[in-house]
């Protein structure tokens, strides 16, 4: 479309009589004044033209991608913890340095750290097999609206799992469990004992989800009964980028990922991405890329979450280098996959509380 530039006459620009008058050559300076008004004319109407018309083009991608607004984060994977209570911590994170004294894990702490990143929600994850801790962090977690949920400790197998759920799934923060390879446990022989899927049918009842941790081959064919058996569980499987099989459990691995894929109800953190390869740590995604690539392939847009696993993250990287690689890989993926992958596909599977303005709405 043509822009429409309104005609104005020149400003015709009268010069001073008396100078005029001075001049050598007054009809030639009248002459050269007059061709230059008309030169001045034609650069201004033609300045004016290509300004509408690049004004009525479209924006290149780059302009627009600038101008988008940035993607919330809710960080579905993070520790809290405080080594210098008086009955210390099972687990206080990675030290600083050899010898150190470990460092206390608060929101607070976290929000300086996450929120400059993009930041508005996180989901703690249980650091501790005592059951009282899962009330000591659900009061750390209400004190600071960052914290969105809380996947606690209880073990479905005990007769006391009914009471303890029941009690702490009063509080809205309450999102679920974890159970996995952690403390000791088995869940590959756990996903046979009926007690244990007894547990775990009411738990799906509550409508909270069984998050697991550390996984290997076994835990994820554990997890294919577990889903078998209880249909309506919501299932997370953590930090499976970290997850490099031996070549003699490939196979297992590719028919149990292959499965999984099929089970809509089982999500993926596409966490701990940075991890030690070789006795080695990069931070260059170049070095993730194709891994990262294989479990999209698999699971496909809807099931992924992202985590940070903070504090645990700084025993390999900075939390900042963190975050980085898994925005650069998903800068290369449209605008809608990368929301999923931050904070959409949290709600889905952790149907969590929103606290603050600035999360966005489920």
């Amino acid at each position: 479309m043509r822009a429409t530039v309104p005609r104005h006459e020149p400003l015709l620009l009268v010069p001073d009589l008396q100078s005029f008058a001075r001049v050598p050559d007054p009809e030639g300076f009248a002459r050269e004044h007059s061709v230059k008004q008309r030169r001045s004319r034609r650069a201004f109407l033609t300045g004016v033209a290509a300004t509408a018309a690049a004004a009525a083009m479209p924006r290149p991608l780059e302009a627009n991608v600038a101008q988008a607004p940035p993607i919330p984060i809710i960080d579905t994977h993070i520790h809290l913890f405080d080594p210098t209570r008086p009955q210390g911590a099972p687990y206080s994170g990675p030290r600083p340095a050899p010898g150190a004294t470990p460092i206390a894990a608060y929101p607070e702490r976290y929000r300086r750290l996450a929120v400059p990143l993009g930041v508005v929600g996180a989901i703690k994850v249980e650091a501790s097999p005592w059951i009282e801790d899962n009330l000591w962090v659900l009061e750390v977690a209400q004190r600071d609206p960052i914290m969105v949920g809380v996947i606690g400790n209880l073990e479905p197998d005990k007769p006391e799992f009914p009471e303890y759920l029941e009690r702490y799934h009063k509080n809205p923060l309450f999102r679920g469990i974890r159970y996995g390879n952690l403390w000791g446990r088995d869940i590959t022989k756990q996903s046979a004992n009926p007690d244990f899927i007894s547990g775990l049918k009411l738990l799906a009842e509550a409508d909270l989800v069984m998050d697991t941790a550390n996984p290997r081959v076994p835990l994820l064919e554990a997890m294919l009964r577990i889903s078998d058996a209880v249909p309506t569980l919501r299932i997370v499987i953590d930090h499976l980028p970290a997850l490099d099989p031996a070549e003699a459990d490939r196979a297992a691995y590719d028919a149990a990922l292959q499965e999984i894929a099929r089970r809509p109800q089982i999500f993926v953190k596409l966490s701990e991405i940075i991890h030690r390869v070789n006795d080695q740590v990069s931070t260059e995604l170049g070095t993730y890329r194709a891994r990262l690539d294989a479990l999209m392939g698999v699971f496909g847009e809807d099931r992924i979450l992202f985590g940070s696993d903070w504090p645990n993250s700084d025993g390999v990287a900075p939390v900042d280098k963190v975050f980085a690689v898994a925005k650069e890989y998903f800068r290369s993926q449209p605008r809608p996959v990368a929301e999923k992958y931050f904070w959409k596909n949290s709600v889905a599977a952790y149907k969590w509380i929103r606290r603050d303005p600035s999360q966005p709405a489920g």
